[in-house]
């Protein structure tokens, strides 16, 4: 990862876990999906911990640890009927972090350029930015079905920053998660870390640039950093 202290042009953000406490309606829809296919329901904290790899692999894990005996056919259809329960309520029981509308609106007027980077479906990642009233916050939005690959491929990253007009010298990667601290280094960015979202390790076992709680502090940390 480059250690140059250059001026941060641009901000990519992860989604859930990092702009948006979105699991109460991604366990709200697995929960429907258990509901539908006759198998037992998960706790809020299950299926939090499935978060992070994008909807197929939550669906797949959700399955598996149901023990319900699923070939590819049917995790397929799985996975479409979670998409479809999703995708009615993107956003009802959702909300943004603390502070995270009030940094979005300090860092695009001092001139940030801003973007999302997510694993989650990018048109189910639209509709709940969308319904949050952040989506006209963002410039570019790449999601797991943008590109061919998704996080820690650092490809989508690296095509967020391009469409913004930035570098890998003054962009900045901000989540929540070892995926996203792994697609930084994998990409050559700066990684400022949310340590109040969805990661699975200890916040010292998770490699960072910076790391803060609240999102308001974040805009500190991009005025701090020496042109």
């Amino acid at each position: 990862m480059t250690s140059r202290q250059t001026a941060i042009r641009a901000l990519v953000f992860d989604l859930d876990g990092t702009l948006i406490d979105s699991a109460p309606d991604i366990h709200a829809a697995a929960n429907r999906l258990m509901a539908e296919m006759k198998l037992k329901p998960f706790d809020l904290t299950t299926i939090t911990s499935y978060i992070g790899n994008g909807i197929p692999k939550l669906v797949e894990r959700c399955l598996a640890a149901a023990g319900a005996d699923a070939d590819e056919n049917g995790l397929e259809q799985a996975i479409a009927r979670f998409k479809s329960f999703y995708a009615e309520e993107p956003a009802l029981r959702t909300r943004p972090y603390p502070g995270v509308v009030e940094a979005l609106a300090e860092l695009s007027h001092a001139g940030c350029r801003l973007g999302v980077c997510t694993n989650k479906a990018e048109d189910l990642s639209r509709a709940a930015l969308e319904q949050l009233g952040m989506a006209r916050s963002f410039e570019v939005l790449i999601g797991g079905d943008t590109l061919p690959t998704r996080k820690p491929d650092p490809a989508g990253l690296l095509h967020a920053i391009a469409q913004l007009g930035a570098s890998v010298e003054d962009a900045l990667y901000v989540g929540d998660s070892e995926v996203d601290a792994e697609t930084a280094q994998a990409a050559g960015l700066r990684f400022a870390f949310f340590t109040g979202g969805y990661r699975k390790s200890p916040i010292e076992a998770i490699s960072h640039w910076r790391r803060f709680e609240d999102m308001r502090e974040l805009t500190n940390l991009v005025a701090t950093v020496a042109g």
